[in-house]
């Protein structure tokens, strides 16, 4: 354990695999729902990239423009295979001397590996700096009130960041979602900071609920080189540029983008509370019959005793409304909103 995780041990979490609760499943999703919540998010990790062409390098591996970045500006991003499948999904922001990468912690250490392959005479720097760098998610209707309340600087606009170095960086996911980053021996003030100030501290799914209803992806192990970036709605939520050069997996995005309608899209679904799902579970449909017409991307547990879940499918299958989990026959999942369009 780390002092940061050994502090949140005896504030009352439980922690096992880089997950942690606070309550039983059905309080902290009914939390997110009535209130503020503040997550510490340990199943994320951070990656900081230092150096005179760190811009240059990432730029030229991503599907998002990080030239273009401004200063106080994050974005989604994407590093995929060949093939043009996801292997990554993250959020980037610029820092005083490079760029902080935030990603799903079970991918980091194989994707750093990976990434820095590319290095070669790049005037640029990689570090895994998840054991230095402490993440909290802020959600929630009142979560802006709440984080001025608490001392920190709210950005204004969706995709910036204020704060960096000694200043706990707030960066702005949409109207209700915030991600604090600083480093963890500031960490635990912060989090009693934000308690103090309203919010009610939850546990990871409790942010992966908070995520799921913003429509917002994660790519985890289970769920690496399935995707292209516009079945996850990539596009739609600003990670991926057709206007920058090339990179890995660009000529395929590009082709689905411009030729003929996108066949998969990603969907917000309920669960039912009879059904055991897991990411990567293969969905049905009766126009696909015993063929797979979808996976699960991420799933929470809901104050009902049910399930909320981001789920890639075919979109004549998500039309017909008619999907189960597993087969078929099993448990049929309802279509919810998103909070934005599919167009």
């Amino acid at each position: 354990m780390t002092a940061w995780t050994d502090h949140l041990a005896q504030q009352g979490a439980t922690l096992a695999d880089n997950r942690l609760h606070f309550a039983d499943a059905v309080t902290e999703a009914r939390a997110v729902t009535e209130s503020t919540v503040v997550v510490p998010l340990l199943h994320l990790g951070t990656i900081r990239s230092v150096g005179p062409d760190s811009a240059a390098f990432i730029h030229n591996l991503v599907s998002n423009d990080v030239q273009k970045l401004p200063a106080d500006g994050a974005a989604w991003n994407s590093f995929n295979s060949p093939k043009g499948r996801m292997i990554a999904s993250f959020l980037i922001w610029p820092e005083a001397e490079g760029h902080g990468l935030m990603l799903s912690a079970d991918i980091l250490p194989a994707f750093l590996k990976k990434f820095s392959m590319y290095v070669l005479r790049s005037k640029v720097k990689l570090s895994d700096t998840s054991q230095d760098v402490a993440l909290l998610g802020v959600g929630g209707v009142n979560a802006a009130k709440t984080l001025a309340d608490a001392g920190l600087t709210v950005p204004a606009n969706v995709m910036t960041h204020t704060g960096g170095g000694d200043v706990p960086r707030c960066i702005r996911l949409d109207e209700r979602n915030f991600v604090v980053a600083m480093t963890t021996d500031t960490a635990p003030a912060v989090f009693a900071a934000l308690q103090h100030a309203g919010a009610v501290k939850a546990g990871t799914a409790a942010w992966q609920l908070a995520m799921i209803r913003a429509g917002l992806p994660l790519i985890t192990a289970p769920t690496q080189e399935e995707f292209v970036a516009q079945m996850l709605n990539y596009e739609l939520i600003g990670g991926v540029s057709f206007h920058k050069g090339c990179y890995p997996g660009q000529e395929i995005v590009a082709r689905t983008q411009y030729l003929g309608k996108l066949k998969k899209r990603m969907y917000r679904v309920a669960i039912p509370n009879e059904a055991a799902p897991v990411v990567g579970a293969d969905l049905h449909a009766p126009d696909f019959g015993e063929q797979s017409a979808g996976k699960l991307v991420n799933i929470a547990p809901t104050e009902d005793g049910g399930f909320e879940a981001l789920a890639v499918l075919q979109t004549s299958s998500a039309e017909a409304g008619d999907i189960h989990l597993g087969s078929v026959a099993g448990p049929r999942l309802k279509l919810l909103d998103l909070p934005y369009s599919l167009g």
